[in-house]
């Protein structure tokens, strides 16, 4: 069963997401203005939505991969130096990353997750991002994992994206199933207790 509002507002406040918006945020104040000048711009919505809460992208980290000539990505050898920081921006639209045409990169959730032991949760890409070519990878959020998601995307356009830091940039959807013999903890799981940094891939 998909989980609505009303349950996520209930689980949230036994923690599970930290921090927490309970309603949809479209607009935000810019950090950097003062009274009497404050001043409201639009931002991609994060918050809860009807069945779902869209995540925020952390300031923290943006990785990207970059060509090495010679070097072939193996995913049980993982070279950290396939991956270069992206600086953070800012201008009046607000605090973002760059990923340049054709590229992928490695960002981080906002919010800290933990995953009740009856839910599998899943992470689809916001339609804002999806009419730019901005890809979301699709990953699951199992049961009793807990931690801030690595979040991966794909720039499929043949030009330079924004993606923006403090925003929503992925929508997680909860599903509720029958009692598993064994979840995400109990397995000791190789991606339990991720930390608000890039958890690259891991055997």
């Amino acid at each position: 069963m998909l989980k609505n509002d009303r349950w996520i507002r209930e689980q949230a406040a036994a923690g599970m997401i930290t921090p927490f918006v309970p309603e949809l945020v479209r607009e935000v104040i810019d950090p950097g203005l003062r009274p009497p000048h404050w001043q409201s711009r639009p931002t991609i919505s994060f918050g809860i939505s009807s069945y779902g809460y869209d995540l925020r992208l952390s300031p923290r980290e943006f990785l990207i991969f970059r060509h090495i000539p010679g070097t072939v990505i193996n995913p049980k050898r993982f070279n950290p130096a396939n991956l270069e920081p992206a600086p953070l921006h800012h201008d009046q639209d607000g605090e973002f990353f760059i990923l340049p045409a054709h590229s992928y990169g490695l960002g981080v959730a906002m919010e800290r997750l933990q995953i009740p032991d009856n839910i599998t949760c899943l992470f689809i890409g916001k339609s804002t991002y999806a009419r730019c070519g901005l890809i979301a990878n699709l990953t699951p959020g199992e049961a009793g994992w807990r931690g801030n998601l690595t979040l991966e995307f794909s720039n499929s356009s043949g030009a330079d994206c924004r993606i923006y830091a403090r925003e929503g940039v992925v929508q997680a959807v909860f599903f509720e199933g029958e009692p598993c013999d064994v979840t995400y903890e109990t397995r000791a799981g190789k991606y339990q207790d991720q930390p608000e940094s890039v958890v690259v891939a891991r055997v």
